[in-house]
């Protein structure tokens, strides 16, 4: 589960509990919940910052929810069923009306990758944790949009390769040289100040949500257009 609470104008989501943080249509309910919540709030100057408690950020889809179906078939189903899920959280993160800030303080892999990947920012721990793709070790195949997400988000072919093709476990400095997050910080409290700090920088600029919005699709119109975004025009405000 996860819980959204509101300090000034930031909303932290935080991924809670000791576990892996697994991706099951619960959790997905939850986080996409907590979202449109915060939307709901929304004003100028507001920003979200997502983390969450123990060694993970999210360790990816719930294989043992889909295995446990009962057959090769119902398993296969229940997985779609969860990457079908998790499509509404991206869009709503890629449509969101205020700057989006993701604190990974543990590992992120797979769809967690994906789930932080889908913001704004990303700042991790450079003492522990690491970002894993592991489809093509797990020889599953890749959905579109996470296709489309790492191809708008991560601009060096060979990054995209190593993470993608190669399944490489990236750590955190590791990661900021390829581009795939903004900084590592080492240990729990400093990544917090860190990602709170930026959430306050944002928030100073007070930009009007729904113009950050747009901006923020027009940057990644093949993602947009896999997740089904279309750009809405907006009346100037002079």
């Amino acid at each position: 589960m996860c819980t959204l609470q509101k300090r000034g104008a930031i909303f932290i989501l935080t991924l809670i509990g000791d576990d892996e943080h697994r991706l099951n249509p619960t959790l997905i309910a939850s986080i996409l919940s907590a979202l449109r919540e915060a939307k709901s709030q929304a004003t100028r100057g507001s920003v979200l910052v997502t983390t969450s408690t123990g060694r993970f950020f999210s360790n990816g889809f719930d294989l043992a929810w889909a295995k446990a179906a009962g057959s090769p078939a119902d398993s296969v189903q229940r997985l779609f069923h969860m990457v079908e899920s998790l499509k509404p959280v991206v869009a709503e993160l890629i449509s969101f009306p205020m700057p989006t800030i993701a604190a990974l303080q543990g590992h992120a892999a797979a769809g967690g990758l994906v789930l932080a990947m889908s913001h704004d920012y990303v700042l991790m721990r450079s003492d522990k944790g690491v970002l894993y793709m592991s489809e093509v070790d797990v020889s599953l195949s890749l959905p579109d949009y996470f296709a489309a997400l790492f191809g708008a988000k991560i601009g060096s072919a060979s990054a995209r390769r190593d993470v993608l093709l190669r399944g490489v476990k990236v750590r955190g400095q590791d990661a900021v040289n390829m581009g795939i997050v903004e900084a590592a910080h080492n240990s729990e409290g400093s990544l917090a100040e860190a990602a709170m700090c930026l959430g306050e920088q944002l928030a100073s600029r007070k930009w009007d949500g729904a113009v950050y919005r747009e901006i923020r699709k027009s940057l990644y119109p093949g993602l947009c257009a896999v997740l089904g975004l279309v750009n809405e025009k907006l009346v100037p405000n002079l």
